[in-house]
C-alpha cells in the first residue's frame, strides 16, 4: 500500500483530555464525552463524566487519552496503575481481562456486585441489546468459595446471562 493511501485509510482518533480524580478519570469536554459514551466507555455521575481506572488505562495504552493530575502534571500508565492498585488489589488482573475483551471487539462495562467484574455485550449490540455475558475474574492461586461461586451462578441464571 502506498504511503498516501495508508494515510487516508487510518482513522484519526480524537485525543481525549482527562483529569485524574479519586475514583477514576474525569472527562470535561463535551465532544470527548459523546465519543466515549457512544463507544461504551465511562459513566455520567453528579454532572460529570468519569472513566473507570481500567477504561482509562486501556485508552492511555492505546494513545487515545492524555491524563493530568490536580497539579497539571501528566499521568503516565504506571502512575495511573498505581492509583488503581491503591483502590483495588486485583487492579492488574482486571485491566488485563478488560484489555483482552476490548481488543477482541467487545464492549465491556462495569459488573454489578457479587464479584462479577464486567458485563460484556456482543459485537455491535451495545445500546441495542442487554449484555449477554458476565465475567467473573478468578485468579490462579487465590481460593474461591463454592458458596460464592454458586451464588454468582444462580444470579447469572436468573438474569439469563452466561457466566464466563
Amino acid at each position: 500500500m502506498s504511503k498516501e493511501k495508508e494515510k487516508t485509510s487510518v482513522r484519526p482518533e480524537l485525543k481525549v483530555k482527562g483529569l485524574l480524580v479519586e475514583n477514576g478519570v474525569e472527562i470535561l469536554e463535551k465532544p470527548s464525552i459523546d465519543m466515549l459514551s457512544s463507544r461504551g466507555y465511562g459513566t455520567s455521575e453528579n454532572n460529570s463524566f468519569q472513566l473507570m481506572f481500567h477504561e482509562a488505562l486501556y485508552l492511555l495504552d492505546k494513545g487515545m487519552i492524555k491524563i493530568k493530575d490536580e497539579n497539571d502534571e501528566n499521568v503516565d500508565f504506571h502512575r495511573l496503575l498505581q492509583s488503581f492498585k491503591a483502590k483495588d488489589e486485583n487492579a492488574w488482573a482486571k485491566y488485563l481481562t478488560y484489555r483482552d475483551l476490548r481488543s477482541r471487539g467487545y464492549v465491556v462495562r462495569e459488573g454489578f456486585g457479587l464479584d462479577v467484574c464486567f458485563r460484556v455485550y456482543e459485537r455491535g449490540a451495545y445500546g441495542k441489546e442487554p449484555a449477554r455475558y458476565l465475567i467473573l475474574s478468578i485468579q490462579e492461586g487465590k481460593p474461591v468459595s463454592l458458596e460464592n461461586l454458586t451464588r454468582v451462578l444462580r444470579r447469572c441464571q436468573s438474569l439469563k446471562k452466561k457466566l464466563i
